[in-house]
């Protein structure tokens, strides 16, 4: 095993999603340790993220959700302080934290999104209704885990959606509703990990179904049949290398009603808790938890 000296999990930060955070990065710190490596916790709310080479930290690991983390600012900090990092780098961050942007640059390579529309004050909201559809789905570009996510199922209540998260991070979407199921496929050092089919027992798989819930099914591997899971395994590596991923992250799926597969959204940062999917699908190609942060550890790099 390569040398990585002493290494900062970085976990907590300044985010909404600081919580889950703090579980990823706990759950990595011991699987580090168990194997031997000299882990420590770092949460840059309560350390100045600055001195982590003064401070004797040859390797970061980042497990930094949600903005500051998983926007590209730490990577860019990073790199100026020359330090190691995990996951993707400053450009592929920003990216893909940015679910507008993302599906742009998937748009422009002819992959498949559901249809969607900017929603801005002048918005015509009766308009788009009629265009997507109901029920369909109101998100913030620029936050994860679902937060801010609303299902509009009632004529009229597209407008009072937008208004309700319209003070979030980023453009706010509109989305068609895609009804055949939730999937999500993990890339790992280019290679697409066994897919997950993800059964919420609440109406869409919401922060609650993600990290709250224990009756969401994940059906892993998943129900699709050869060719649709060679299909999913290859759009995943396509899409995260579309916008630049590097070292490892998740690819999220919808399916039609008639089968059809159109990518969700990427996350260059996956959650790592005890109900999360990277370690799933890992654990079904036989890498336990603790060899799955290893080798993401692996892929550390500066720039």
């Amino acid at each position: 095993m390569q040398n990585f000296g002493k290494v900062a999990v970085l976990m907590g930060g300044f985010s909404s999603e600081r919580d889950v955070s703090l579980n990823s990065g706990a759950a990595i710190v011991a699987a580090l340790q168990s194997s031997g490596i000299d882990a420590h916790p770092f949460d840059p709310k309560t350390q100045d993220i600055v001195q982590l080479k003064a401070l004797g930290f040859q390797t970061a690991f980042n497990t930094l959700h949600g903005t500051y983390g998983e926007d590209g600012t730490v990577q860019g900090l990073l790199e100026a302080l020359g330090v190691p990092y995990t996951g993707c780098g400053v450009m592929a961050s920003a990216i893909g934290m940015d679910k507008y942007r993302t599906k742009l640059v998937w748009q422009g390579l002819g992959l498949p999104v559901p249809e969607f529309a900017v929603l801005h004050d002048d918005s015509d909201f009766a308009a788009i209704e009629r265009e997507l559809g109901l029920p369909l789905f109101v998100k913030p570009a620029v936050e994860g885990s679902s937060v801010g996510v609303v299902k509009v199922k009632e004529t009229g209540s597209l407008q009072a959606a937008y208004q309700s998260v319209k003070h979030l991070h980023g453009e706010i979407l509109a989305e068609r509703f895609i009804g055949g199921g939730e999937y999500t496929c993990a890339v790992l050092n280019g290679q697409a990990l066994p897919s997950i089919h993800i059964i919420p027992a609440t109406e869409f798989y919401d922060y609650e179904a993600k990290y709250n819930r224990d009756d969401t099914v994940y059906q892993c591997p998943s129900d699709l049949n050869e060719a649709d899971e060679a299909l999913m395994r290859t759009l995943s590596v396509r899409a995260f290398a579309a916008i630049g991923g590097q070292g490892w992250g998740r690819v999220d799926f919808l399916k039609d009603t008639d089968g059809k597969l159109y990518l969700l959204e990427v996350n260059t940062l996956p959650g790592m808790t005890s109900h999360s999917l990277v370690p799933k699908a890992a654990a079904q190609s036989g890498l336990s938890f603790a060899d799955l942060c290893v080798e993401i550890l692996k892929t550390a790099h500066v720039g």
